[in-house]
């Protein structure tokens, strides 16, 4: 697959996408949404993937929206807008949805739409440079593509405080307000990166999606929903084949066969 906007390398059982741009500090356009759109629904068709790892070429992840793009918007009808932002909208719930967990190496900057690329990442590692804002209220408008992603995962206080102030934060404060799960000095992020991978692949492949889904869908459930939901889950994971797998390697003290497997 070979894209203009992108990089996208299979290492193994690892997909590796790259923002690649570094010229624009990988901001993003309509051409961005569409390839990345097009790569994502490839991957869903990858059975040999067990993780996807999200970064941005050179100094920044993504610094969000391109210029030239804005100058575009600005002249564009509703209805021309409404169209890419439905486009956006459905890439960052694809993103999110998708069923192989997603880690996010924040290697630089992240602003304005880029922050939602982080917010729909399942474990975002940041280097202690990175820089990360909710800007768009500097420009008159809001994150409104990447709110629901960015509230689920910081919280509505956090949410309100930081999409009406725009304030740019540090990797720390990013990490302290929920929008990352990890800090490292830059020179040990692809090591802890490295280290997260290996985590991940050593755990059931289908278990890690339909934990994905149980973290997904649970919140919104009453009671009398998530009960039979969590139930069933669980019953079929313990008879599936890759619940008697690790389970009778567990037993055995031996490892299960998606650790040995190539």
């Amino acid at each position: 697959m070979t894209y203009t906007t992108l990089k996208y390398e299979k290492d193994g059982r690892v997909g590796r996408v790259t923002f690649n741009r570094p010229e624009i500090h990988n901001a993003f356009n309509g051409t961005v949404i569409t390839e990345m759109a097009d790569l994502f629904t490839e991957l869903e068709k990858d059975d040999g993937l067990r993780v996807i790892l999200l970064t941005g070429e050179g100094k920044s992840f993504c610094a969000g929206a391109d210029l030239n793009w804005m100058r575009e918007v600005i002249t564009q009808s509703f209805e021309e807008n409404l169209a890419e932002s439905n486009a956006l909208a459905d890439l960052f719930y694809q993103i999110y949805s998708f069923k192989r967990p997603i880690v996010g190496r924040i290697n630089g900057a992240a602003i304005g739409g880029g922050t939602g690329f982080v917010a729909v990442c399942d474990i975002a590692i940041a280097a202690r440079s990175a820089k990360f804002s909710f800007s768009e209220v500097k420009i008159g408008v809001v994150p409104a593509c990447i709110g629901p992603y960015v509230i689920r995962k910081m919280g509505e206080g956090k949410a309100r405080e930081l999409f009406i102030t725009g304030e740019r934060m540090n990797a720390d404060r990013a990490f302290s307000v929920g929008l990352v799960n990890t800090v490292v000095d830059d020179d040990q992020l692809d090591t802890e990166v490295d280290n997260l991978l290996r985590a991940i692949l050593s755990s059931g492949p289908e278990a890690v999606a339909m934990a994905k889904r149980l973290v997904s869908e649970v919140p919104s459930m009453s009671p009398e929903q998530f009960k039979p939901f969590t139930a069933k889950m669980i019953a079929g994971l313990r008879i599936s084949d890759e619940g008697q797998e690790g389970m009778d390697a567990f037993l055995n003290k031996r490892k299960p066969n998606w650790v040995t497997e190539k």
